[in-house]
């Protein structure tokens, strides 16, 4: 049986799913330039840090797309979702050097450990702040954290969604790979018990960013 997360390891959870908001708005509009978030993924074995790939806009195939791991802390204190994206385009822009240890791969895509303290963040446009003020109106906060959270999403070749996802009732990230197009009002209604449902979890297999996954594509 799993320890409580500690009152740290709550406030970088919540941060993940800021940033898995709010970088979907990149999935359609481009981040930069022709660049769009193709994957959002919360950093293996539960560590501060969270991963986005980019690439063309519909680009499904891993090894056109790049990823970048940012870490979510600086120093004591944490960053903030609208830091992350303006990280993603400083790095994604002109020639940046990386030493040998933080260049890598991931689900075939090349990663690259970027180190904010060498990086110059380019500015949030005024767009970028309209957006999230329009969201925060949109969708205000709700008085308690909901008992399943977006933690991430992975566009897979295959036409599937992966999402990765957080529950009051199951430990850790839990992937779940659904058909988008389907009955999502009822899935949604569903997914938190769904989470729960043991006979349709599996191990994570070669997916280093969640404890388990489920197949959710014929619910």
């Amino acid at each position: 049986m799993s320890s409580p997360a500690s009152a740290d390891e709550h406030e970088i959870d919540d941060l993940q799913r800021e940033v898995a908001s709010l970088l979907l708005d990149y999935v359609h509009a481009p981040l930069l330039e022709d660049q769009h978030v193709r994957a959002v993924l919360p950093a293996p074995s539960g560590a501060p840090a969270v991963r986005v790939a980019l690439g063309n806009r519909d680009e499904r195939v891993p090894a056109r797309l790049t990823a970048y791991e940012i870490p979510l802390g600086s120093g004591e204190e944490l960053l903030t979702s609208h830091d992350v994206v303006a990280l993603l385009r400083a790095v994604h822009t002109g020639t940046h050097i990386y030493p040998a240890n933080a260049v890598t791969s991931v689900l075939g895509m090349d990663l690259y450990k970027v180190d904010p303290a060498n990086v110059k963040e380019a500015p949030f446009t005024t767009d970028d702040w309209a957006v999230t003020l329009l969201r925060c109106l949109a969708h205000p906060e709700p008085a308690q954290r909901p008992d399943t959270g977006l933690r991430g999403f992975r566009f897979k070749e295959d036409g599937l969604l992966r999402l990765y996802l957080d529950s009051a009732e199951v430990a850790g990230v839990t992937a779940a790979d659904v058909r988008p197009g389907g009955a999502l009002t009822a899935l949604l209604a569903a997914v938190s018990s769904l989470l729960e449902e043991e006979e349709r979890a599996s191990g994570p297999g070669d997916d280093p960013h969640c404890q388990r996954l489920v197949d959710l594509t014929d619910w």
